[in-house]
């Protein structure tokens, strides 16, 4: 791939909420990232965030902020439903986009998000963090040189004992409504663990996913009124690939249970599990728990390999990319392919029945709002 200068690449904020303010943090440590102008409904919001993070140019209209040219790059910080619509524009627009996870709140709708990117030649990026972590690129390394053998399984897991947005003190009500966040636990941190372990088995395709959510655990009566709580704060699930591998799946935010054990891959020849990290192998006869120096593997890939930061974080690694510095990660594929398998998840639960890939997207109807 051709290197290119480290041009400064000029971004546009669309949504300055809560989830907003992390971006804003990442990028302030990027200096080849400038926050040119954002956008949003909240017009004290909008100027209290503008006035801390320097940002210039206000909009109360998004359509506004995208008719700029001088604009490279649009960073799509808004509730699940809003996603797709917000996306669709800014790309329509000439802006590469930076999405906040889950890519949409539909799979219909991240569908229409990733095509419109191939048939407008955009880059799309969604906010996939679990990809850019020590533990992942370790585990990546092992699989690419074979360590592993095999591969057949693996396990995707997420724990919070009692961590349900608003009812529980933390996050908006937003989080847990079905209206606008279009699901719960697997939407909200289910989609970090889930495309985490599709990345290392090579983002395969879903052939038949069946599943189960709950929410039984009580709540305080006036959040739960005042929320309106209507999504899962349990979600299970197991995968059929189309090459023989398979994948089961458990996501909390609330469960009477201590911590489960980090996400995992198994096969012939090794097995991984991310948290915490450790690499099971055998040799001859003796079986080996061996555990990997994160810390120093990542200071020799940053000073011998010389990779810089383009793996420093989800931003780190899109401002590189739309310099030329990095191919960009598939991270739109790869949440594209979670969408499919929690959409799965929530219509095998409605029909008591495992169901075909074929059958999700049939069934899927768009949530944009």
């Amino acid at each position: 791939m051709a290197k290119t200068g480290k041009k400064t690449i000029r971004i546009g904020m669309i949504g300055v909420g809560q989830i907003a303010q992390l971006h804003l943090a990442t990028y302030s440590k990027i200096k080849s990232a400038e926050i040119v102008a954002a956008a949003d409904i909240d017009t004290e919001k909008l100027k209290s965030v503008a006035e801390e993070s320097n940002i210039p140019d206000t909009y109360t209209d998004f359509r506004e902020m995208l008719k700029r040219d001088d604009i490279d790059a649009v960073d799509v910080c808004l509730h699940n439903n809003l996603h797709m619509p917000m996306t669709v524009a800014a790309l329509e627009a000439g802006k590469d986009v930076y999405c906040e996870k889950p890519m949409a709140g539909a799979y219909v709708d991240a569908e229409r998000m990733l095509q419109a990117a191939r048939d407008l030649g955009r880059k799309l990026s969604i906010q996939l963090g679990t990809l850019f972590r020590p533990p992942t690129r370790a585990a990546k390394v092992l699989i690419d040189e074979g360590q592993l053998g095999k591969i057949y399984h693996a396990r995707s897991t997420g724990y919070r004992r009692l961590g349900r947005p608003y009812v529980d003190g933390y996050g908006a009500r937003a989080f847990v409504s079905k209206e606008i966040a279009a699901g719960g636990a697997l939407y909200d941190m289910g989609v970090y663990h889930i495309a985490q372990v599709l990345y290392l088995l090579g983002n395969p395709e879903p052939t038949r996913i069946s599943g189960k959510i709950y929410q039984e655990t009580p709540m305080d009566p006036k959040r739960e009124a005042d929320s309106g709580y209507n999504v899962e704060e349990l979600g299970m699930g197991f995968v059929r690939f189309d090459d023989g591998l398979s994948m089961d799946i458990i996501e909390s935010w609330a469960v009477h249970m201590d911590a489960f054990e980090g996400s995992s891959v198994f096969g012939s020849m090794g097995g991984i599990r991310l948290d915490p990290f450790g690499f099971f192998h055998r040799v001859g006869d003796m079986v080996i728990d061996s555990k990997v120096d994160l810390v120093s593997a990542k200071h020799r890939w940053l000073s011998v390999d010389g990779i810089g930061d383009v793996y420093d974080s989800p931003q780190h690694h899109w401002i590189a990319a739309l310099q030329g510095r990095v191919d960009l990660l598939p991270t739109a594929e790869i949440a594209l392919n979670t969408m499919l398998i929690s959409e799965g998840i929530y219509l095998s639960d409605h029909l008591g029945r495992e169901v075909g890939a074929d059958e999700v997207r049939e069934h899927s109807q768009s949530t944009a709002a």
